[in-house]
């Protein structure tokens, strides 16, 4: 047997309690230390990034135009990025980690200076798309080399670090997005950016070896699958910059190209997502599914610094740091959830979910113009509560996958694409809130409650699929 179901690897994995050698300090001793730093900081500049432009975006609207592409900003960037993690496994085959993620440093660093000196919007998206090539990279290599460089002992600890930059990142991002902002200064942000990732690119050569593999077998690109999916976000998108008449017959067309690229993909050996995941009976799908709609609550960050400047008439420095609420209870609550076990983790994992619903409904629901500081306190708790959810359960899902084979190669790859499912829910959801905004485009209010409502009604599939995920399996006879 090659396989078995994650929720059962993942029990068998954290039900014993933490040793020495699978406690924190293992986790950053000198052995590790090094690899983990490169993974949690090319994640942690790839969040920080997108959360760094929603704070500066109305900042960048203001000066160059091109309000109508607000959204293309973010979907442009996820869009390359999620084609980007369909080469991290060539590129470490044939490149060896070093210079892989050399290379994306510096395509990242390319595409920020390209958005930095950009005059129209147009550009500015293009920039963001090669910027998004790079940061696709680095998403994807964190995850895909956490099995081949930590033990198992401390995958769960290993994962939480990495995901949890997607926490810190965004705390960071709307908070220095911000400081930027308010003083009218996104160009020189760009370009503080860029030669980040240029000491980062440094810092790797240092860090990790620059030998190639051995082996280097190559897998086919599954250009089918990329095109359907580039396919689907790019009608989603579209549909934002069209009439109201046009965006449920959009919707549509998007969901209709999301099941072709679904049908697509289960045909392909060497697909988007891996051959596990089309398996009747492997639950590993269940677990990218609630990967899913945790990341598509996340997405509401790109907004809230938008909806706190024109809803309670923040500063962009207060509505940045408001967009790193959400993160700040992502990123505490999985530092305490990594250390959960057995039965525990499993109670965290459906929690987590349904956490997440009610903080964005209530917050969705508590959107008011001329809003109060007294409604942004209850704000600030709410979206507290959704990012908490967030944090219970994503180290575990992570471990899940993970762990859903028994087989190095084909856990390798199950373990990659959690970065690949929560790249395509960023996509998705960010294509979505474009059309959500145009539905709700009477007036500021309606789009806020229009684009936090319809996101929280996406997460509502976690709660479903996060108790397929943890369901106890039953008693085979072998």
């Amino acid at each position: 047997m090659t396989s078995s179901t994650p929720e059962h690897q993942q029990q068998s994995a954290s039900s014993s309690p933490p040793t020495p050698e699978s406690g924190w300090g293992a986790l950053f001793s000198k052995p590790h230390l090094s690899a983990v730093i490169i993974m949690a900081s090319g994640v942690g500049l790839y969040a920080m990034n997108l959360y760094f432009t929603a704070a500066l975006m109305p900042t960048v609207v203001a000066e160059i135009g091109g309000e109508q592409y607000y959204a293309w900003a973010s979907t442009g960037y996820l869009i390359t990025a999620v084609i980007a993690t369909m080469f991290v496994s060539r590129m470490l085959t044939t490149q060896g980690a070093a210079r892989a993620y050399v290379t994306a440093y510096l395509l990242f660093a390319a595409g920020t200076l390209i958005s930095a000196a950009s005059p129209t919007m147009e550009l500015f998206v293009t920039g963001r798309a090669v910027q998004g090539f790079g940061a696709g990279l680095l998403t994807g290599l964190g995850y895909a080399v956490i099995r081949s460089v930590l033990p198992q002992a401390l995958w769960t600890r290993g994962t939480g670090v990495v995901s949890a930059m997607f926490g810190v990142g965004t705390l960071v991002g709307p908070a220095l997005g911000g400081v930027f902002a308010e003083v009218g200064a996104w160009r020189a942000a760009f370009g503080v950016l860029a030669a980040l990732a240029v000491v980062l690119s440094l810092v790797t050569l240092r860090a990790l070896p620059r030998q190639k593999p051995a082996k280097s077998p190559r897998s086919r690109v599954p250009i089918p699958s990329i095109i359907a999916l580039a396919l689907t976000s790019a009608t989603l998108s579209l549909s934002s910059t069209l009439s109201t008449f046009w965006v449920p017959v959009m919707i549509g067309a998007g969901l209709l190209l999301l099941i072709v690229f679904l049908a697509v993909d289960a045909r392909d050996a060497n697909g988007v997502l891996p051959r596990l995941t089309y398996v009747r009976g492997n639950r590993v799908k269940w677990v990218y599914l609630t990967v899913a709609a945790l990341c598509a609550g996340v997405m509401t960050e790109n907004f809230i610094p938008l909806f706190g400047q024109q809803l309670a008439n923040l500063s962009p420095l207060l509505a940045g740091l408001l967009g790193a609420v959400l993160s700040l209870g992502w990123v505490v609550a999985q530092l305490f959830s990594a250390n959960a076990t057995g039965k525990v983790a499993r109670r965290l994992t459906r929690t987590g979910p349904v956490l997440l619903t009610l903080g964005l409904a209530t917050y969705g629901a508590l959107q008011a113009t001329h809003a109060s500081a007294f409604t942004v306190v209850l704000w600030v708790v709410m979206l507290l509560i959704a990012g908490i959810g967030i944090g219970l359960a994503f180290p575990h899902l992570s471990v899940a996958a993970m762990s859903s084979s028994d087989d190095e190669t084909e856990g390798a790859k199950a373990a990659a694409a959690v970065s690949t499912t929560q790249l395509i829910a960023f996509t998705l959801t960010s294509a979505i809130a474009g059309n959500l905004l145009a539905l709700g485009s009477a007036s500021e209010l309606a789009a806020a409650r229009w684009l936090i409502l319809g996101i929280a009604a996406l997460t509502v599939i976690g709660i479903v699929t996060a108790l397929l995920v943890t369901a106890t399996p039953r008693k085979s006879s072998n």
